[in-house]
């Protein structure tokens, strides 16, 4: 969030604060069902019980609530991956669920992946690229810190590598999709795996 609706959020009362709550909800709902041109404060007011002033009243623009928004799907998904993961013991097995569950997380939704990367352009063309880093760096750290388990050599530079993999597959995946077990060796390849593997 700015600075100024920061400001004014330290002096909200806790039913202020759910009602800034309400409206990054009802944004995340318009966000996966409409997709990111069709967040606007009207759309947003429609999908919550509060009206268009009063969003106007708890941020100070569009951006932060779509970021707030956007925020949360990241951690929706991280979470669902941490669940994937925690269910195997073996580091190799954790890896390959979580990176299984984040590709079907997408694929579940096709929209999805569109979402993700109009929001990048968006923040992009704005010149506001810190929030969307700071949620890659979070989906980056997540696979860091999998592979470290593992381990492999240079699990930053091996998250980041993989990261920027799955980025272009996403995109692939919405126009042609390959079976899993199609991309996992690439996956290795590029987390060079294959002398863990062997």
């Amino acid at each position: 969030m700015g600075s100024s609706t920061e400001n004014r959020a330290r002096r909200w009362s806790p039913n202020q604060r759910a009602k800034q709550e309400q409206i990054i909800e009802a944004a995340t709902e318009v966000l996966a069902r409409d997709g990111l041109a069709a967040c606007t404060a009207r759309t947003v007011a429609d999908a919550s019980p509060l009206t268009k002033s009063a969003i106007h009243y708890y941020f100070d623009d569009m951006d932060e609530i779509i970021d707030g928004a956007m925020a949360r799907h990241m951690s929706g998904c991280l979470d669902r991956i941490g669940q994937a993961a925690n269910q195997h013991e073996q580091p190799i097995d954790r890896f390959w669920a979580a990176v299984r569950t984040y590709l079907e997380i997408f694929a579940e939704r096709p929209k999805a992946a569109f979402l993700w990367f109009s929001y990048w352009v968006d923040v992009g063309q704005k010149a506001r690229l810190e929030p969307i880093d700071r949620m890659h760096q979070m989906m980056i750290g997540v696979l860091r810190d999998l592979l470290a388990d593992i381990p492999v050599d240079d699990p930053p530079a091996r998250a980041h590598a993989l990261f920027s993999y799955l980025l272009g597959t996403l995109m692939q995946q919405a126009v042609r999709p390959s079976p899993f077990s199609e991309l996992m060796p690439e996956i290795a390849t590029v987390c060079r795996l294959d002398s863990v593997l062997s």
